[in-house]
């Protein structure tokens, strides 16, 4: 179940990439400090889809991390219902500095009988980013390495924080956009491919979106190829409506919920008259 758990989570972080490069520490217009999104995940087996937990992003000024001046978090929860045989209360925290880049990220996995700490330490230089990898438990440390990227490279929060800053205006069909994602010992490759734009309803209510296929290149999914589809609001706050991915068990889906304090009006959200 542990796998599914995370599993959920990476197609959270996966499903928001910022395209703006790790490297150029652009802040994205879309965003503003005191933004609140909260979404809800669901799991499918066969008929049944109940809902699996809440996921609640938010950005903040915060400088309590030397050499950080913004801090984006997101903290992740079951339901009762999955309370009762897999429960999940993890927390992700990614910092950036002055001039928005990534410096430093941690991740607080409490899984119950399990619970773990991921941190990422981010150095950027002029060819490459070096990245000092630990993960360890309450008993001992297990991954203590340094990884090695060039190009796109975050964080997984930090590839939420990376998708709002594409100029929707100017996509076209077949735009990809590719990314490498730093988890534990690993360097997960990744890209994004811009369809069309798209309406997604979901009760009385409709979204104006801009639609991505995923390729994520990790074992964790059913295939590489469109491994997760995303449905982005197409208005200038461009955060995901709506996230749905297949997995080696059943499916995953994430829907936005609320928000509050957003940068721009939620443009995208249109709703149905009976």
């Amino acid at each position: 179940m542990r796998k599914i758990g995370t599993n959920c989570l990476f197609l959270l972080f996966m499903c928001c990439i910022h395209v703006t490069a790790q490297k150029t520490g652009k802040q994205s217009s879309a965003m503003s400090h005191g933004e609140n999104i909260v979404y809800d995940v669901y799991f499918k087996w066969g008929l049944i889809m109940p809902r699996a937990g809440e996921a609640t992003f938010s950005y903040n000024r915060d400088n309590s991390i030397s050499g950080a001046s913004s801090r984006y978090s997101l903290h992740f929860k079951t339901t009762k219902f999955f309370d009762n045989f897999f429960k999940m209360r993890d927390t992700l925290t990614t910092y950036y500095d002055g001039g928005n880049m990534l410096v430093y990220s941690i991740k607080m996995s409490d899984e119950g009988s399990y619970y773990s700490v991921d941190e990422l330490k981010f150095r950027n230089g002029e060819e490459n980013t070096k990245i000092h990898s630990r993960r360890y438990t309450l008993s001992k440390v297990k991954i203590d390495t340094t990884l090695t990227a060039i190009g796109n490279v975050t964080d997984l929060l930090g590839a939420v924080y990376h998708l709002r800053g594409i100029n929707r205006n100017k996509l076209q069909s077949g735009d990809t956009f590719p990314l490498t994602v730093a988890i534990g010992r690993d360097l997960v490759k990744m890209q994004f491919i811009y369809q069309n734009q798209s309406i997604v309803e979901r009760g009385n209510i409709k979204y104006n979106t801009r639609y991505f296929k995923i390729d994520i290149f990790d074992e964790a999914f059913e295939s590489t190829s469109t491994s997760a589809e995303l449905w982005v609001g197409d208005d200038d706050n461009f955060l995901p409506v709506k996230v749905r991915t297949k997995l080696k068990i059943g499916y995953a889906e994430v829907y936005y919920k609320n928000s509050s304090n957003l940068a721009h009006p939620l443009k995208c959200r249109i709703e149905i008259k009976n």
